[in-house]
């Protein structure tokens, strides 16, 4: 049975813009854990819409991400996406047979321990990278999609986990 290793924070009402970003993104990413909080290892897994996407699946999405935008895409680091290849680009949702529950959660923690550390060298949230589609971004529209991002996979967990056992929250 699932127990989330981290405890959900609400943010402060008044603080500096960075430390908002910072906690509301937390704060969503600590929802997402709260999500598989006492379920066991086959419904974490279940696939439960056509597409495939399982609690499981969200949160090793999301580890990709974390790492794709704080790692790839703001600091240009030369490492390789987590998960997905040219030739499987959802390989990022999808669990192997192999993957075990503990092995997904570490990477997302350890994605999200390592993004708060880039945060936290960074001079301003001005500083601004290349990026494919939108020409550049800077460091406050990657926390303010990440928050979004996560949000909203927030929003598909609420869905799938109360197909599996009728849980409903926030």
């Amino acid at each position: 049975m699932f127990v989330s290793p981290v405890r959900r924070i609400d943010p402060q009402g008044t603080t500096g813009e960075l430390e908002a970003l910072s906690q509301w993104l937390d704060f969503h990413r600590s929802t997402l854990l709260m999500k598989l909080e006492g379920l066991e290892d086959s419904d974490l897994r279940r696939p439960m819409v056509p597409s495939g996407t399982s609690l499981l699946g969200l949160v090793k999405h999301l580890a990709e991400t974390e790492h794709g935008w704080f790692c790839l895409e703001f600091l240009r680091l030369d490492e390789q996406p987590l998960y997905q290849t040219p030739d499987d680009p959802e390989a990022g949702f999808r669990i192997e047979p192999h993957e075990t529950v503990d092995e997904i959660v570490q990477t997302y923690l350890d994605q999200c321990e390592r993004a708060r550390k880039i945060v936290a060298e960074q001079a301003s949230l001005e500083i601004d990278v290349p990026e494919n589609l939108r020409g550049r971004v800077n460091l406050r529209w990657i926390l303010l999609h990440m928050i979004e991002e996560t949000a909203r996979h927030n929003g598909h967990a609420d869905i799938l986990r109360e197909s599996i056992d009728g849980t409903i929250g926030d």
